[in-house]
């Protein structure tokens, strides 16, 4: 792993201070040997009508867990881009906390896969291995994601 949670988040901010500065709705929550997690306050702001979140504004946080999965794995390299996005929604969140769990597929020198789950929050002391039934899975992302030569 290159970059630990705290690392990470603090490039996201500088980078991306529209989605990660202060008072702005994503946060780096988990870096780790499986993965990484990203949470999105969705408020009034990624609603469509029915008070449900927008499609858009969840694959967009899908899209950031994954270049930020890719990112904790090689270090910053801020020209790797999406080259393929698949998503698949599968329920309606309200507004509130989703949560993307993102995790690399495949990690090659040119390209990265990477999946995305997007999850309501686990309960506080829930069970980390939650399983059916114990958290709300709102949708399945798969990314590809170009990654720039490297000067070594």
């Amino acid at each position: 792993m290159r970059m630990s949670a705290g690392e990470l988040q603090a490039y996201l901010v500088k980078e991306f201070p529209q989605a990660f500065g202060p008072g702005r709705v994503h946060e780096v929550v988990r870096v780790d040997a499986s993965g990484i997690s990203l949470k999105l306050e969705a408020g009034e702001e990624h609603l469509r009508p029915g008070a449900t979140v927008s499609g858009p504004a969840m694959m967009g946080l899908a899209d950031i867990a994954a270049y930020a999965a890719i990112l904790a794995a090689i270090g910053p390299v801020p020209l790797a881009v999406t080259t393929n996005f698949s998503i698949n929604f599968l329920r309606k969140p309200a507004p509130g906390a989703i949560i993307a769990d993102a995790g690399l597929l495949k990690l090659g020198q040119r390209l990265a896969v990477c999946e995305v789950a997007l999850r309501a929050p686990r309960p506080e002391g829930g069970d980390p291995s939650a399983t059916e039934g114990e958290e709300e899975l709102y949708a399945h992302a798969v990314t590809t994601y170009s990654i720039p030569p490297r000067v070594i």
